[in-house]
């Protein structure tokens, strides 16, 4: 018993210098992002304009916010754009992933091709796409001078449809990451169990849907935590692209809390939308977070 407690000493100053290097991290995530969280909850209950200022009003900021047309328009956006973003980015990148898997010729080069987009900020992305779907310029105009006068395709002028032109320039920045990814995981596949599959006589969609993809669970779980990510905070894509328009109809939650501090310069309407933003996270993250993780101390 009297050699345990200089063992215990020991332990703590074990990889000190590591420990003194985390501490700037440490104090970034816990001053910064907790107490900037923190902070930004309570002003939203107060009537803050131009400066924050502790005069409380419950919960008005919060009725004023879900009454707002603007800000449905926009969770409606961040809903479809998100859903259909999810969805698509997950079944193109792995269609993707195994048609890279088959070992064809110039592999790399396609790699490339289709990674490169990741490589541009969504502001470049959303101002190529912006040419792309201008139908006087892109490629209603090419069509239309190859003889298909009838052709229309303008869904950025569109009101009803923006959210979709939007979210073609989103899928072709950020698919070829989640390719890249899902062909990593592919690579990881012993290549035994492909052989036995092939010995059982199991048809090769079967062996994706019941084999493979329940092994890929690890990497599915971080190609959903960066689409997630993504999703929420989607800002510079909808500025370089539409603005928010037309006529408002491309509006997500991140501009409209930019719009409202910044233009507005009303904080306490801002920080109450900021707050929700916060509350969708939590709201997917926390329940995801505990089935994660008991099933693993389960197992």
């Amino acid at each position: 018993m009297e050699r345990a407690a200089p063992r215990r000493r020991n332990s703590l100053f074990k990889n000190i210098s590591a420990k003194i290097a985390a501490i700037p991290m440490a104090f970034t995530a816990l001053v910064v992002f907790l107490g900037g969280t923190i902070w930004t909850v309570v002003y939203s209950f107060t009537n803050s304009k131009l400066l924050p200022r502790l005069n409380f009003v419950g919960f008005d900021q919060y009725t004023r916010l879900w009454s707002t047309p603007r800000w449905l328009v926009s969770v409606e956006n961040l809903a479809i754009y998100g859903v259909l973003s999810l969805i698509f980015s997950l079944v193109i990148g792995f269609i993707l992933a195994v048609a890279m898997d088959q070992k064809i010729r110039f592999e790399n080069t396609f790699r490339t091709i289709f990674l490169y987009p990741f490589a541009l900020s969504f502001i470049v992305t959303g101002l190529v796409w912006q040419w792309l779907l201008n139908p006087d310029l892109g490629v209603q105009h090419i069509v239309r001078s190859l003889g298909y006068t009838s052709f229309t395709f303008d869904p950025l002028y569109n009101a009803d449809i923006v959210i979709y032109g939007v979210l073609i320039a989103g899928l072709w920045q950020g698919t070829g990451l989640i390719m890249v990814l899902m062909l990593a995981g592919l690579r990881g596949i012993d290549e035994e169990i492909w052989r036995a599959a092939r010995v059982d006589g199991i048809p090769t969609w079967k062996t994706y849907v019941f084999i493979i993809i329940p092994m890929m669970r690890p990497v599915f779980v971080t190609t959903l935590v960066l689409i997630g990510s993504g999703i929420i905070k989607v800002y510079d894509l909808i500025v370089a692209q539409t603005g928010g328009g037309p006529g408002g109809a491309s509006e997500v939650p991140a501009k409209y809390v930019y719009d409202l501090m910044f233009y507005s310069q009303n904080l306490g309407q801002g920080f109450a939308a900021s707050t929700m933003m916060l509350v969708s996270v939590i709201v997917i993250v926390v329940p995801w977070a505990y089935f994660e993780f008991s099933g693993r101390k389960a197992r």
